[in-house]
């Protein structure tokens, strides 16, 4: 049990650079409270004591904010920084040395008594407000951006941003057995942006296109009608000669 509570307090000291001393820690993270309440409200809950397991649990969200169901599944070195509106559903599942922030939620899109709630493998970051809904799969080492609304199934050692959330591979992704927890949530890459680039991008391809098949439509309208000229200046000699033809003819009749 003292590795346990040890191994918590380090994993704050590992992503919190204002974690100052144990003692802070221990008395002033609400994110390690809502842990150490889960913990037991767990253990209640797997020994079929679910109404006392249900009851600590709710003790756990009114004395910290933070609501995690005695179902869930937590591995160490879950890190609930700031934590207030967090929210994690019974079927979810933490891999180890995870990060949440404030008002995230890992929720049900169903009403069936099964798997329902995201599965968030190891080393992965979950940005404030991100929403993560249904059994879906976060693969490790994943970043998850503020306030992204991710619906979908989360390839390992990506990048997720936007509503609904739009997952593209993190660039010079390294595999340690505990890599630093990403925290550099500025540097993301703009999906929408790069959609809205692309798009341009093909709009001026096409643009050149049409304009060199205009061009090519008005070269063949201009041969087209030189053509035709010459055709009509032929037919204009061919009317003159049978003109002259029929005076020279008329001519002989009358001699």
């Amino acid at each position: 049990m003292f590795a346990t509570i040890r191994r918590d307090i380090q994993a704050y000291f590992d992503s919190d650079p204002a974690a100052r001393s144990t003692l802070t820690v221990i008395l002033c993270y609400p994110g390690l409270h809502a842990l150490w309440f889960h913990r037991l409200a767990r253990w209640l809950w797997t020994h079929e004591f679910y109404l006392l397991g249900r009851f600590i649990s709710h003790l756990g969200r009114f004395f910290t904010g933070i609501e995690i169901h005695p179902g869930a599944q937590i591995s160490s070195g879950l890190v609930i920084d700031h934590g207030m509106g967090t929210v994690i559903g019974e079927t979810a599942e933490i891999g180890a040395n995870v990060l949440l922030y404030h008002n995230v939620t890992l929720g049900g899109v169903d009403l069936i008594k099964g798997k329902r709630h995201p599965t968030v493998e190891d080393h992965v970051v979950v940005g404030a407000g991100a929403q993560i809904l249904g059994p879906i799969r976060i693969g490790a080492r994943s970043r998850i951006g503020a306030n992204a609304v991710v619906v979908k199934d989360v390839p390992s050692d990506s990048v997720v941003i936007g509503v609904p959330g739009r997952a593209r591979p993190r660039n010079n992704a390294t595999v340690t057995a505990r890599p630093d927890p990403d925290l550099h949530h500025n540097v993301m890459p703009d999906t929408v942006m790069e959609l809205i680039q692309d798009l341009k991008e093909r709009l001026a391809v096409q643009d050149r296109e049409l304009f060199a098949l205009r061009e090519l439509v008005a070269t063949t309208r201009q041969i087209e009608g030189d053509v035709l000229g010459f055709a009509l200046m032929d037919g204009d000699v061919a009317d003159d000669e049978a003109v002259r033809d029929t005076e020279q003819q008329a001519l002989l009749f009358e001699i």
